[in-house]
């Protein structure tokens, strides 16, 4: 049966949230859309007649085998997994899930700040052994958190992390952009070519740098020689910034006092992975980003862009290729 609306392939587990959600905008009756758990592939009649796709990751080979693909929306923020397709499509609308961890993952980065700095987790350990060890729990308030990587997730931890009496200072790719609500609670903001004073005055660093070539490695030897020996570093971004072998030997020296990991080159974290016992090193499960009602925000934004998509508006969170997010 022909129809004039555009189809849409919804690849994913979840689709009955963004059904919802095209049903609650208004959009249904202009669209035609097919689900399809992660599981499956689609269909040679689906590929072809498929004109936008919103999906986790996508299999090299499948986006050339669909002629009508004009939008390709991720749902997550890093896309490294799509710009490293070989046969991506020069021309493909891809708009990435940015902006919809602010939920979740600022409460999280709070939460490991608290774990580094006070002592609940000393606390357990000792509640099993009955023994009754007093300790002095370190402040937040006053001590700088520096941000590698100020964005949406980062002007929010700022926000926090001001009311509680936090001083915060980062790095943003373009420092002079437009004025930012986001960046009130930032007390500088700094390219990057700067990123070597944040680190020489933060108590605190935190990574939320995307994945790209030239953050592969980012921080290294060097760069963690700038860092003060009572410093922690909390990564939240993508586990390719940091330069592993050099992190442990700066955790195991006390040139720095530790590291919080949500993010890791390789994920699950190989048990055989030295992170897992190194000293001074946290290893977290990749909890930062993940909420209950995660779906729901991520399929905000897809309807938000569907409709854009229909009335042939410009789309929103669109990838910088050349950038690499």
């Amino acid at each position: 049966m022909t129809t004039n609306r555009a189809h849409i392939l919804l690849w994913t587990d979840q689709a009955k949230t963004y059904l919802d959600a095209i049903d609650a905008a208004g959009l249904a009756e202009r669209v035609a859309v097919d689900t399809l758990p992660r599981n499956e592939k689609p269909s040679a009649d689906q590929l072809a007649r498929t004109e936008a796709l919103m999906a986790g990751t996508v299999p090299a080979g499948l986006l050339p085998a669909m002629p009508k693909l004009r939008w390709a929306q991720a749902m997550s923020a890093g896309v490294e997994g799509w710009l490293a397709l070989p046969d991506l499509p020069p021309q493909l609308a891809l708009t990435c899930a940015r902006g919809t961890h602010t939920e979740s993952m600022p409460e999280n980065i709070i939460a490991a700040l608290f774990y580094v700095a006070k002592p609940m987790s000393v606390a357990v350990e000792n509640q099993k052994q009955a023994k009754w060890v007093h300790t002095v729990a370190q402040p937040l308030s006053g001590k700088t958190l520096g941000i590698l990587g100020l964005g949406a997730i980062g002007g929010e931890v700022a926000r926090i992390a001001a009311a509680l009496g936090m001083r915060v200072i980062g790095t943003k790719r373009r420092p002079q952009a437009p004025a930012d609500q986001s960046m009130t609670y930032v007390a500088e903001v700094l390219p990057p070519e700067r990123t070597d004073e944040v680190l020489a005055q933060s108590d605190f660093v935190l990574l939320l740098l995307p994945a790209t070539a030239e953050t592969d490695n980012f921080i290294d030897a060097k760069r963690l020689a700038k860092m003060k020996p009572s410093a922690w570093l909390l990564n939240f971004g993508r586990g390719h910034i940091i330069k592993d072998d050099d992190l442990i030997a700066a955790a195991k020296q006390k040139k720095i006092a530790g590291a919080v990991l949500d993010v890791f080159r390789q994920e699950p974290l190989p048990a055989e992975h030295p992170f897992w016992k190194a000293e001074g090193i946290i290893v977290l499960p990749h909890i930062g980003g993940p909420h209950p009602q995660r779906d729901k925000f991520v399929a905000r934004l897809f309807v938000d862009n569907l409709k854009r998509f229909l009335d042939g508006e410009p789309l929103k969170e669109v990838v910088d290729r050349a950038a690499g997010y």
